[in-house]
């Protein structure tokens, strides 16, 4: 059965940040993931995981100056040295929760850029370096051009290559449904091909992004067919709820922690 991670960036918004954490465990899940973990302090965010027995699955690595567009940095040759400084400031938030995972966000540049080509694969070298030292994998991830117009990294077949030609054993792909869907289509035979590459898994309904229960995608057959392929990892509910978070989690309390 999917261990569900509630994303606290885009559920619970009812509550403050820290106090989404015990709104999430009242509610019955077992982890939690968000965006950014960078404006609350990292011993105050383990002290929540703690309080509420919570297993942290993921957060992104510093992304640049998001509210002024950014959307990461990887892949900006003028930014590479804060990238740098960026890692070390995610892996001291990595030691306070425990999250054995961290996405790094590519940026805004063109993928046929061979100067933001080269610079992105050696930020993702470099990164997945730094964060195997301290056994975490890296997860890169494909984000539709719809939600995030420019972004670099916006095909999952050229995902699967880089991660093959780098062979590094911690890079990983973080596998988007709600991305895949609206990218490619095609969502069950990729996770059959691309299992064996996957860190991570995130849901959402297409094309509303809401609560996984309808639109598009038969997401009970998903949820067997990852089962199926063995999957051990976290499922990230990613979306945005229709109304109330907990009005609409009907779909989750077969999987809700007891």
């Amino acid at each position: 059965m999917p261990i569900f991670a509630a994303n606290l960036t885009m559920m619970f918004n009812e509550w403050s940040f820290l106090d989404r954490f015990d709104a999430a465990a009242d509610a019955g899940f077992a982890a939690v993931e968000y965006l950014f973990p960078y404006e609350a302090p990292p011993e105050a965010i383990a002290e929540r995981l703690a309080r509420n027995s919570l297993q942290q699955a993921l957060f992104n690595l510093p992304p640049g100056d998001w509210a002024a567009g950014e959307r990461g940095i990887a892949a900006l040759p003028e930014r590479s040295d804060q990238l740098k400084s960026d890692v070390e400031r995610a892996l001291e938030y990595a030691a306070a929760t425990g999250v054995k995972r961290l996405h790094l966000m590519a940026g805004l540049a063109d993928p046929s850029d061979a100067e933001a080509a080269s610079c992105y694969r050696r930020s993702v070298a470099y990164t997945a370096d730094r964060l195997g030292e301290n056994g975490i994998d890296l997860l890169i991830e494909p984000i539709n051009g719809r939600n995030m117009p420019g972004y670099f990294l916006n095909d999952f077949d050229a995902a699967e290559r880089l991660i093959t030609d780098l062979d590094l054993p911690n890079v990983k792909l973080q596998f988007d449904v709600y991305h895949r869907q609206i990218i490619h289509g095609d969502v069950v035979m990729a996770l059959r091909q691309q299992m064996a590459i996957t860190g991570h898994i995130q849901i959402a309904s297409v094309p509303s992004r809401h609560e996984p229960d309808g639109e598009e995608l038969n997401y009970p057959y998903i949820f067997a067919e990852i089962d199926r392929l063995g999957y051990a990892g976290f499922v990230g509910c990613e979306y945005n709820p229709r109304g109330g978070t907990l009005d609409g989690l009907d779909w989750f309390k077969p999987f809700a922690r007891r």
